[in-house]
């Protein structure tokens, strides 16, 4: 993982960015993007590259196929070959496990190796070609635009979940400015000084804490442990989305937000508009308002926030601890439905109680197995014993360089959305307002000195994140794995 993160920033995305940026032709341009992300994904699994290949060929003829007579059926197979191909691959091994255990059955259960990404490039896949059959999106008859719609490597492996209308236009023409290429690339560098000094971080005191026994956990390390998985998972995933926006718009291409300071909801209503914005969306448009929504009465609604949650969960992971997940997030959304007073509460006592159910969920995510999970969580009310190893554990925890970036992290998950888009709109001027700038010497002053500080920084944070990830250190991304 060291040695691919060091050739990815060092050898891999230069050389790509100088050939996209000199090559000419829009179409030798997506051939380039093509080639690449074939071979950065060939990188971490030479066989299922052409697993993904095989899937946009599927819902490449698929789509086409949908202009016919027979649209719904065609609609009906692609999708059950999309998620036929995503349950074989990663739900075999647990359906084949919950059946034996259930059941009392010896089932053997093959030893299948979950390809990376397959969940975000087959909802990529299925959006496409539904969008196609709602009449959302025209059908794309070249098979090479849709190939790099799926396989376009920035965000291929871990989202976010980008929708073909979204960038259909700039796949056929797009420009690139020294302005765009300078603002994604301080973007990347921030998303992975998040994922690498943050989350790294946050993630080997989790692993510490989760991976102790039971007599080892108590209030203080509970607590420590929960609050630091909180923190790696969304300095993780959002750390992963800006590396990709970012990316994208060094090539061209404007991906929406992924995560809205999701820590700074009032609501788990609130908290699932912030977070991982692409999946709750996705789930919205093509399972929830299909279902009827909130159309066809309360009873009605309350189900088809059931069977969202539930999905929601599984499509995270192939464990029951994912689906519980999910569905203790169903379960406090309809509370909030049903007890309109836990929207209402006072702004401080309302982030509070966000918090605080989010962490809990995020244990029962974390965990194992929900035997894990139940026992985490009830060391975080009633752990009251203070023998010896439980307080040794949480106390060699709180280094200083874990303090450090526990207070980082809690001051960048802070809803500060206002001030980062006051400052992206005065750094992204445009070269009218630029020109006007010029009138005015102080603002321009002021706008290139912030410019200059931005970029100290950002050439600092890359220097450093570099240093750490030659050192080997611990370096997982989570949402490889969904």
């Amino acid at each position: 993982m060291v040695f691919s993160s060091l050739i990815f920033l060092c050898i891999f995305l230069p050389v790509v960015y100088i050939l996209h940026l000199i090559i000419p032709s829009i179409r030798w341009k997506n051939g380039l993007l093509i080639v690449t992300s074939l071979l950065f994904y060939a990188y971490g699994e030479p066989v299922y590259v052409l697993l993904m290949i095989l899937s946009t060929l599927i819902n490449y003829f698929g789509a086409r196929a949908l202009s016919g007579k027979m649209r719904n059926a065609v609609l009906a197979i692609v999708v059950i070959v999309n998620l036929g191909m995503l349950g074989v691959f990663k739900y075999t091994g647990f359906i084949l496990n919950t059946l034996n255990d259930m059941c009392g059955l010896n089932i053997p259960v093959p030893n299948i190796v979950l390809p990376i990404g397959i969940s975000f490039f087959t909802f990529q896949a299925l959006s496409y070609v539904i969008d196609v059959y709602r009449g959302n999106v025209g059908v794309q008859k070249n098979y090479f635009k849709v190939l790099l719609y799926i396989s376009f490597f920035p965000q291929l492996i871990a989202g976010p979940i980008v929708k073909y209308r979204d960038i259909e236009l700039e796949i056929n023409d797009r420009t690139v400015t020294a302005q765009e290429s300078a603002f994604g690339l301080q973007r990347f560098i921030f998303g992975l000084s998040k994922k690498v000094l943050i989350a790294n971080t946050m993630g080997l005191t989790a692993d510490r804490i989760f991976g102790a026994g039971n007599d080892s956990l108590n209030i203080l390390s509970a607590w420590i442990g929960a609050f630091a998985y909180m923190l790696q998972i969304y300095y993780d995933f959002s750390g992963y989305s800006d590396m990709a926006i970012g990316l994208g718009r060094m090539f061209g291409f404007h991906f929406k937000e992924n995560f809205l300071h999701p820590y700074g909801a009032v609501s788990i209503q609130d908290f699932w508009r912030k977070w991982h914005v692409s999946l709750s969306g996705w789930f919205k448009e093509y399972l929830y308002i299909p279902l009827g929504g909130n159309r066809k009465g309360r009873l009605r609604t309350c189900l088809n926030k059931i069977i969202v949650f539930f999905c929601t969960g599984l499509w995270h992971g192939a464990n029951w601890t994912f689906v519980v997940w999910g569905l203790f997030h169903g379960a406090f959304l309809l509370l909030e439905d049903f007890i309109p007073v836990l929207r209402k509460l006072p702004k401080v006592l309302s982030h509070i109680y966000v918090i605080v159910v989010v962490m809990v969920g995020f244990v029962l995510f974390r965990a194992d197995t929900i035997a894990q999970g139940g026992y985490f969580i009830s060391q975080m009310f009633t752990g009251f014993s203070m023998d010896g190893a439980a307080v040794s554990l949480a106390v060699q925890q709180l280094t200083p360089w874990f303090i450090t970036m526990l207070i980082a992290g809690i001051i960048f998950m802070a809803p500060i959305q206002k001030f980062t888009d006051r400052l992206t709109v005065f750094l992204e001027e445009d070269t009218e307002a630029a020109e006007g700038a010029e009138q005015q010497p102080e603002a321009s002053l002021r706008k290139a000195a912030a410019r200059l500080i931005i970029s100290i920084i950002c050439v600092l944070l890359l220097i450093w994140c570099m240093v750490r990830l030659s050192s080997g250190t611990y370096n997982p991304f989570i949402y490889f794995r969904f």
